[in-house]
């Protein structure tokens, strides 16, 4: 018995040596055609036992089993299991897959390989987009695509940004659809720019029309970082900017102004002496330049942490970002800060089943400054106050205080206007913009949770057929607090109970909005994939997907604090009068429930076919018109692989595409088919009447596009053009009044047009050791109204009209042709005006009717606010451990309307002006451009051709240069770089940024120009 037992130790102890004399170290190394390849993740497959290889391709892995088999996986190249088989060196090469044509591409609820694409889709080249360095993942599509235009509204930190597709469609709602991970959503301002994996834009009807109702503005697809295999890797990159305004107009100095606001007295029908004449030398007086006491160098930071790995059967990846910026507005009240966490995990229960979530929370807080010229217009009253008032009162005035030191209304000592206490008519009522940046407190929070839990499961013999089913949430919860402290000098007014009180905030006030919004999405599809032969490749989907959407929001206002510290800055301590007191609470929700399907033919990997088909039910329309039906579809030839052609060496692929499809638009206000009412003292009234007949917009397109490649595509060349068309747009019609005071029903009428032609070329070059690529972009547009109804035959904006014929908010006005040199010219050119009130030096306009008046009759349109013309040209580099890159954006075609140049050269008040007034008319001859300076009507109170400007331009977007240390033991890779952004702009528009979403420019937050400095490290 004892001589057994020892028996089965010996063989136990022999087994378990055995396994460990056997069990080896593996190493090699991994290259591609251009040489070593470094950070490839290797791993032992089925455990978790794995490496990467450094900075030469080289490799080690202890204890591996002799008939293991190693998986080598790189982003961008062909993942590659080798068998070691006793081996102890296992050398291998992979394929690079990044530009081949095979590249899988996600095109909706599944994926297609690239060459069998037959839809206008256009993929973001994620290495040019990792380096632009921006906080909203939009604007890192500026100038990537052809056909995309991408504006930010404002610079200001956290302002929206606002992204077009092939053009506006439509009088409302023109943005795209995104979808993240399978979840759509309106907004992506919570993702942060490093998770991003991959994006894809479906850019016609025949790609995006599996969307449906939601996709009439385009699509944009994104999928984030997973972990992959190989062991836990650690990447962590930090930042630091400083930013400055730029491009800043040169305004006059106190001398200078003080001579042109005497020469604007002398100019008008004013009696008496001169009063500048009177002030010039005043000892009181400043020499202010006040955009440079607003602004001030921006701050900036941002650090990011990413931790990912994983076996074969489980990988993971969690990621922690902060991002902060102090803008460039004094005082700090126009920050912007956002912190992201992000987790993601994938598993293979089986081989046939997988599982995985995605969760993100974001939690974002804005300083809120006015950034468009919008009250309080803090940069528009930067423009205009005059350059002799100082910032700060004198200590000695005796309107000063330490709580409130800074100078109101102009020289105001009392509010007697009849002593000389008040000289506001003399230098006009503008506010210190100082003021209102030190004075503003609005802070903006939004809490948000995003994510999805998903299961995958493959049924038949070789996994062809799969289940899919995915839930998803978008949860957010904002809360927005502003707090008016009263400040500024008593101009005697407000009501008996504010007598005393500064004019500003009076009385002081706080309102504070807090609110919700969730929307839950259930999608299951079932996807078929099958080749036979060889030679038939043949895909399927069908699915389903229910959204659901809730929103509510509770506000609150109180005023007359006794106390306004910040402590206290709570409803609870303001007023209790009935008009200190408002309150306010709303609610709405709409659900989408749809039916989607898809299938596609390739034959010989040369001829090929896709059709699509969603339809949509939605709550936001009647029971009539409920559901909607959009259908597509498109065709390839790949002419480069007939027979004809294959043997031109030169010629990697020619393919042509075309495609057909209908798109939707439900993007309208909930109820909107109803009629609403309401009811005061016990009546009912009427305040809309609805519309059961409302039904969805459609926009119907066609694209036809061709894809070439050359010299084994290391030259691509993708060249289409299309036709967009967008018909029953939502207009709202008003009522005749004898049906009473009610708001106007919406109803289909409207149609608009886009045509257009997108060229895209992309330039790789990997053979040497200097490394490059070229990606050139252009995307040409015309927009057109084609109908509007009868009852409106066209929508008239501030500045604007909306006209058949024209583009969509065409500028609209006088078109200005000289000034009147001479009073002889003027009697001649206005021959039917009795007794004209201009005078030499006045603006004059064109007599488009030539009947001798200049009245309403004499407008025309002046310009489009919508581009001809959207262009990007990209280039990165790199050799051994330098790398550089640059991105040039731009666009042409486009007119603004500035706003900010009427107020400042040609307004009747004595605002400040800009240096060019100094070349303005001064007698017959002396200009024939800019009109004369004067306290009233030169013709500048008119909407003119003056104040329509070019806006197209030109801008360095980004600049980059970076140096990799890859010999530190134990650290994969440590880059350094330094980065620019918007180090160049080239435009003639004479506002502080050409680049604006405002169809008015009131004085825009410029775009910064920046300095980067960062540091990533990779272990």
């Amino acid at each position: 018995m004892k001589k057994h037992i020892y028996h089965n130790l010996l063989l136990i102890g022999t087994v378990l040596l055995g396994g460990t004399m056997f069990a080896q170290t593996i190493t090699g190394n991994v290259s591609d055609s251009n040489g070593a390849i470094p950070g490839v993740n290797i791993i032992v497959k089925n455990t978790s036992k794995g490496t990467v290889t450094d900075f030469d391709g080289n490799y080690a892995i202890d204890n591996v089993d002799p008939n293991a088999i190693l998986v080598f996986s790189f982003l961008g190249y062909t993942t590659k299991e080798v068998s070691v088989n006793g081996k102890t060196v296992v050398d291998v090469v992979l394929v690079e897959d990044s530009q081949a044509l095979d590249e899988v591409v996600l095109v909706g609820y599944s994926s297609r390989k690239k060459s069998t694409l037959t839809g206008a889709v256009s993929i973001v080249n994620m290495s040019d987009m990792e380096k632009t360095r921006v906080t909203n993942v939009t604007q890192a599509l500026q100038g990537q695509i052809a056909g995309v235009q991408v504006t930010s509204s404002t610079g200001a930190p956290g302002d929206p940004v606002e992204v077009r597709i092939r053009g506006e469609g439509t009088i409302g709602n023109n943005n795209p659809l995104y979808v993240v991970d399978g979840i759509p959503s309106r907004d992506i301002n919570f993702l942060n720019q490093a998770d991003i994996k991959t994006i894809t834009v479906l850019k016609d009807a025949s790609a995006a029309a599996i969307y449906g109702s939601r996709a009439s503005g385009g699509v944009v697809l994104i999928t984030t970082k997973s972990g992959a295999i190989g062991k836990t890797s650690f990447d962590i990159e930090y930042w630091t900017g400083i930013h400055n305004a730029a491009n800043l107009p040169k305004m006059l100095n106190a001398e200078q102004y003080m001579n042109t606001v005497e020469k604007a007295w002398n100019n008008s029908d004013r009696t008496g002496t001169n009063p500048y004449t009177a002030d010039k030398g005043r000892s009181d007086f400043a020499d202010t330049n006040w955009l440079d006491e607003l602004f001030e160098t921006g701050r900036s930071q941002n650090l990011q942490f990413t931790a990912s790995g994983g076996s074969d059967k489980v990988q993971f990846l969690m990621s922690l970002g902060y991002y902060g910026q102090d803008g460039i507005v004094i005082f700090d009240n126009d920050k912007y800060k956002k912190i992201n966490y992000r987790t993601n995990i994938n598993a293979d229960l089986t081989d046939r089943l997988k599982i995985g979530t995605n969760l993100q929370l974001s939690y974002a807080t804005q300083d809120k400054l006015s950034s468009k010229g919008d009250a309080p217009g803090i940069i528009r009253h930067a423009l205009i106050r005059p350059p002799v008032i100082p910032v700060y009162k004198d200590v000695n005035d005796p309107t000063y205080s330490e709580r409130d030191p800074f100078t109101d209304l102009p020289f105001y000592l009392n509010n007697d206007r009849d002593n000389g206490g008040w000289e506001s008519d003399k230098y006009e009522w503008s506010s210190n913009p100082i003021a209102l940046a030190y004075f503003t407190d609005d802070v903006r929070k939004d809490f948000r949770t995003f994510g999805n839990v998903y299961a995958e499961y493959a049924f038949l013999k070789n996994k062809e057929l799969k289940f899919r089913t995915n839930v998803g949430v978008d949860l957010s919860f904002i809360h927005n607090k502003t707090f008016g402290k009263n400040f500024g000098d008593d101009d005697g007014g407000g009501n008996a109970t504010d007598q005393g009180l500064g004019r500003q905030n009076r009385p002081n006030n706080l309102n504070e909005e807090r609110g919700e919004a969730r929307t839950i999405t259930f999608n299951n599809t079932l996807n078929y994939n099958k080749t036979i032969n060889n030679k038939h490749d043949i895909s399927a989907l069908v699915g389903t997907e229910f959204i659901s959407n809730y929103a509510s929001s509770i506000g609150a206002s109180r005023s007359r604090f006794d106390i306004t510290d910040d402590t206290f800055r709570y409803l609870d301590y303001g007023g209790t009068g009935p008009v200190d007191l408002w309150n306010s609470g709303s609610a709405s929700e709409w659900t989408l429930f749809s039916l989607f399907g898809s299938g596609s033919y390739v034959f010989d990997s040369k001829y090929m076919v896709t059709a699509n088909l969603r339809a949509d039910a939605s709550s936001r329309f009647s029971e009539k018109n409920r559901w909607g039906y959009f259908p597509s579809i498109s065709a390839g030839w790949k002419i480069s692989d007939e027979d004809f052609l294959k043997d031109l060496t030169w010629l990697s692929n020619l393919k042509l595409r075309a495609g057909w499809g209908k798109l939707g638009n439900q993007e309208i206000d909930n109820y909107a088919y109803l009629t609403l009412i309401s009811q005061t003292d016990g009546k009912v009234v009427v305040n809309r009447y609805g519309n059961e007949d409302l039904k969805w917009e459609s926009s119907e397109s066609t694209n036809i596009g061709v894809d070439m490649g050359f010299f084994n595509n290391k030259l691509a060349i993708s060249a289409e053009y299309f036709v967009k068309n967008t018909s029953d747009i939502l207009l709202p019609i008003g009522l005749p009044s004898i049906v009473g005071d009610v708001a106007p029903t919406i109803v289909n009428a409207g149609k608009v047009s886009n045509k257009g032609f997108e060229l895209s070329v992309n330039y790789r070059n990997s053979d040497n050791e200097f490394k490059y690529g070229i990606n050139a972009n252009m995307g040409t547009l015309i927009n057109k109204v084609e109908k509007l109804h009868p009852n409106v035959p066209n929508l008239i904006g501030q500045v604007t009209r909306t006209e058949v014929g024209q583009p969509l908010n065409a500028y609209y006005g006088y078109k200005m042709i000289g000034i009147y040199q001479t009073q002889a010219e003027i009697d001649s050119y206005l021959s039917g005006t009795l007794n004209p009130s201009v005078k030499p030096g006045d603006i004059k306009f064109d007599d488009i009717n030539n009947d001798g008046i200049i009245n309403s009759d004499d407008r025309k349109f002046l310009g489009s606010s919508i581009p001809d013309l959207t262009y990007g040209f990209s280039f990165s580099s790199s050799y051994k451990n330098f790398d550089f890159s640059f991105l040039f954006q731009g666009v042409e075609g486009v007119d603004r309307y500035n706003d900010g140049k009427q107020i400042l050269d040609y307004d009747t008040r004595p605002f400040n002006y800009t240096t060019n007034i100094l070349g303005a008319w001064d007698g017959a001859g002396s200009s024939n451009t800019i009109p004369r300076v004067a306290f009233e009507d030169n013709g500048s109170s008119k909407v003119s051709s003056i104040f329509v400007e070019d806006a197209s331009y030109l801008r360095l977007k980004n600049v980059e240069l970076g140096y990799n240390i890859n010999s530190l033991k134990g650290i994969q890779n440590i880059r350094l770089y330094v980065s620019g952004q918007n180090l160049f702009t080239s435009t003639d528009y004479t506002g502080l940024d050409p680049e604006s979403t405002d169809l008015m420019d009131r004085g825009t937050y410029p775009s910064s120009k920046s300095v980067l400095f960062g540091v990533n490290v990779k272990f």
